[in-house]
């Protein structure tokens, strides 16, 4: 019933989001530059590029300076945390990647215990590599990869799932929900037996100019920018925007509203209501002192960005 009266309702929704003149442009810590230095400075013992991105913005946020510096090298693209992702786009998705010169395309899941399609990243590395010269490695026996990617979308937990696939051992590098765990270039991590193959881990590189601020919210909302920059109440509103654009609204039961709103300030309070984060707080009047209810909204904003990340929130395409 909830449904029908949201697709009825689907008119009332906004057809674009107001950014308010905000500038999310500027978001290139020293380390990313520092990061993007040692990747150059480290390509002459790489035989491979593994770059990863988070499978619900395929498009949006590839770092352009990835392509124009380290592209020299076979080149293997990711899309991670596709069980996040509506992959009812998927075939329009390698097409459009197709078009752009990127072929060689793995969804994976790389917190999943078991994960299928991890399993074919070392043949299909090994193919790649096989077809082409080595430049300076050809009398090498081992193999190396360099994971890049922009913040938060998962290299940690690839060359983890690497590691546990291949080599049946448990994790070799740091895992956070927050962008900015890697700060440096580290040193080989193994990841495969047989053949010998090692992988450099490297930190989150945002590009140093963001195309334009929808492609930097649709970063935030993904957790590759730390909330804070942008705002976590205009995260929320981008989040409740886009879920509505999409016709999910499961939102609406999760957190026991009466029916879709585009109203953030509504959706927020009824999020605080129902986990309880409220306070009571004394109000001066003209004819006396009142006690009132006042709804934590930066908590529920947190909340609701949080169970989107999660996946709490139903699978989504946001490009």
């Amino acid at each position: 019933m909830k449904l029908y009266q949201a697709l009825r309702n689907v008119d009332k929704f906004r057809a674009v989001f107001d950014f308010g003149g905000r500038d999310v442009a500027h978001w290139f810590p020293g380390h990313m530059a520092k990061g993007l230095k040692q990747m150059r400075a480290s390509l002459r013992s790489v035989d491979c590029i593994v770059e990863i991105h988070d499978a619900r913005i395929p498009f949006s946020g590839r770092n352009p300076v990835f392509k124009e510096t380290l592209d020299v090298r076979p080149h293997v693209l990711i899309l991670n945390k596709m069980d996040l992702c509506d992959l009812a786009s998927k075939q329009r998705i390698l097409k459009a990647l197709e078009k752009d010169g990127v072929r060689n395309v793995l969804f994976t899941d790389s917190l999943k215990q078991r994960d299928d399609s991890i399993k074919k990243l070392v043949p299909m590395v090994m193919e790649m590599i096989g077809s082409g010269p080595r430049f300076n490695r050809d009398e090498n026996t081992n193999y190396c990869l360099m994971v890049i990617g922009v913040p938060n979308v998962g290299k940690s937990s690839l060359i983890n799932s690497l590691r546990r696939t291949n080599l049946k051992k448990g994790r070799a590098s740091r895992v956070g929900g927050e962008p900015g765990i890697t700060k440096a270039v580290l040193t080989k991590i193994q990841v495969c037996e047989r053949p010998i193959m090692y992988l450099l881990d490297t930190p989150g590189v945002l590009p140093p100019k963001i195309e334009s601020v929808e492609t930097g919210m649709k970063l935030a909302l993904c957790g590759t920018i730390l909330d804070h920059l942008v705002g976590e109440d205009v995260i929320a509103d981008y989040l409740l925007y886009s879920l509505n654009r999409l016709g999910k609204f499961s939102y609406v039961e999760k957190y026991n509203i009466q029916e879709p709103s585009d109203d953030i300030q509504h959706v927020l309070k009824r999020i605080a209501v129902k986990l309880r984060k409220t306070q009571r707080v004394t109000a001066i009047t003209g004819i006396g002192n009142i006690t009132v209810t006042i709804p934590n909204y930066t908590a529920a904003a947190y909340d609701f960005i949080r169970a989107f990340r999660k996946g709490e929130l139903g699978q989504v395409m946001l490009d």
